[in-house]
């Protein structure tokens, strides 16, 4: 009896201890960096206005993909464009090195 206890308890552990790293890779994942967030940007971004601070939290939630989206021709002016860069320099995101 004491033994399938014993054998119960020590299943339990290492069913839990294979769980831990896998909790912790999905947590470290970025997000998807498919599509460019532009959201209160539009004046700052494409005629040079100014940067209104939900572009700057909508900007920092994305930080981790704009290595990506330079990659992407499409999305690139974004990040790199001389009103790209005056955003990232006015929400006091550094620009990316990739």
């Amino acid at each position: 009896m004491k033994f399938t206890t014993l054998g119960s308890i020590a299943f339990v552990v290492v069913l839990l201890a294979s769980m831990a790293p896998i909790k912790s890779e999905l947590q470290s994942t970025k997000p998807p960096c498919l599509t460019i967030d532009i959201t209160g940007c539009f004046p700052g971004i494409f005629i040079g206005g100014p940067i209104s601070p939900q572009c700057c939290q909508t900007l920092k939630v994305q930080q981790p993909c704009f290595c990506d989206f330079i990659k992407n021709p499409a999305l690139k002016p974004y990040i790199t464009s001389p009103q790209g860069r005056l955003a990232l320099l006015s929400c006091r995101i550094p620009f990316p090195t990739c």
